[in-house]
């Protein structure tokens, strides 16, 4: 495998993801941001609690409209939640919830058994438990302290 395949082999993978996502709920969709860009902050704010919307910006190079939105999207799913920061009264800070809401629940559990099966199509799902399994390993291997 080289770079190339490897690439392209992540955005295989994000679209199986977002195949196995379950839809939001009616009216969030509107506020705009596509399920991935939503991913990336949710997980941007995991990885930096008390961060602002500038700060993600910067480290996630999405444009400044796209994470708005997506802040929007997570607090209206009770994801995070926003705070004055207290130095700056001027700036808000964005951290993950306390509580998990519904919605990130009904986001975790979601199964990709359906969306594997799809993407190896009807003649292959015999390789569903091989292919899940290199997917399980390679998270293992991959996951960033979550």
């Amino acid at each position: 495998m080289n770079g190339v395949e490897l690439f392209l082999l992540g955005r295989t993978l994000m679209k199986i993801g977002e195949e196995a996502l379950p839809p939001p709920p009616a009216g969030t969709a509107a506020r705009g941001g596509s399920d991935r860009t939503v991913l990336v902050v949710a997980s941007d704010i995991a990885d930096h609690p008390d961060t602002t919307v500038s700060e993600i910006v910067a480290r996630t190079a999405l444009p400044q409209s796209q994470v708005s939105s997506a802040v929007a999207r997570l607090r209206e799913a009770g994801s995070i939640e926003t705070v004055t920061d207290p130095g700056d009264r001027r700036r808000a800070l964005v951290r993950q919830a306390a509580q998990a809401s519904e919605r990130v629940a009904q986001v975790r559990a979601a199964g990709i058994d359906e969306a594997l099966v799809a993407a190896l199509g009807p003649d292959d799902t015999h390789r569903l438990p091989e292919v899940s399994q290199a997917l399980e390993v390679l998270s293992r291997n991959f996951r960033r302290g979550r």
